[in-house]
């Protein structure tokens, strides 16, 4: 069945609410763990879109879903490295090894709450 306007619309609208929740989630991130820090608003949501687009070429590349918790230790590991280069592609977001462990588990446990597909 072809797709009409108005569900096309709902699903472009659906995919910018999950982004700016997933933005949200990283700034609350951020406030939480030491060793992550997000800059504002507008560089959470584009390290919003590039950790989805890393875990996306991840998915692509190895036929690996990088969900936190998803796939046991690999995935939360998966997780953390997209996290800490995430630095090297938006400025605005500082990661240390540590940090990017931290969000990476509180990520998770957030997205358990409020399932926002960020990774």
């Amino acid at each position: 069945m072809a797709d009409t306007s108005n569900e096309r619309h709902h699903s472009f609208l659906g995919v910018i609410i999950r982004f700016f929740v997933a933005a949200i989630v990283l700034l609350i991130t951020s406030f939480l763990v030491p060793g992550f820090f997000v800059a504002g608003m507008g560089t959470a949501i584009l390290a919003a879109i590039v950790i989805a687009l890393l875990d996306y070429l991840i998915a692509a590349l190895f036929n690996f879903n990088a969900s936190p918790f998803g796939k046991g230790l690999v995935g939360f590991l998966v997780s953390a490295l997209i996290i800490y280069l995430t630095q090297f592609v938006v400025k605005g977001v500082a990661v240390s090894v540590w940090g990017a462990i931290l969000a990476a588990l509180v990520i998770g446990l957030i997205d358990m709450i409020i399932p926002t597909r960020i990774m």
